[in-house]
């Protein structure tokens, strides 16, 4: 059974930095792409980063370039997103998608894989 859980989720003032986590189990974490996403309250789930199985290729959102880094430890089975210099707008409860079969994203999209697999998702809360 494949698991996938998010955490690092808080609320922090416009400005800080935030680092996200997602562990998962029950597959082998290193074949496959693996992408961070968010999704605001009355708006749809939108994808913000993606790295392939090596970490070499990582696609972004164009509103989180240069703040956010998306990042993975293939020995510990845990995908990483640090963020600065957090916005209100990056309000959102973000959520951790393993996508299975493929090794290699395509843009930050969450389309155009076969099966992915989803966490709980960490809400995350920026105040001005």
């Amino acid at each position: 059974q494949v698991q996938v859980v998010e955490s690092g989720g808080t609320s922090v003032q416009e400005g800080g930095s935030l680092t996200l986590s997602c562990t998962t189990s029950g597959l082998t974490f290193r074949d496959h792409c693996m992408g961070w996403f968010r999704q605001a309250p009355r708006k749809e789930r939108e994808g913000v980063a993606c790295i392939n199985w090596s970490g070499a290729l990582t696609p972004y959102l164009d509103s989180v370039k240069g703040r956010f880094t998306i990042s993975r430890d293939n020995a510990k089975n845990t995908l990483y997103l640090q963020m600065t210099n957090l916005k209100p707008e990056d309000t959102a409860t973000y959520f951790c998608g393993i996508h299975v079969g493929r090794a290699n994203c395509n843009g930050v999209s969450a389309d155009g894989y076969e099966k992915t697999y989803w966490g709980q998702g960490t809400q995350v809360t920026v105040s001005s």
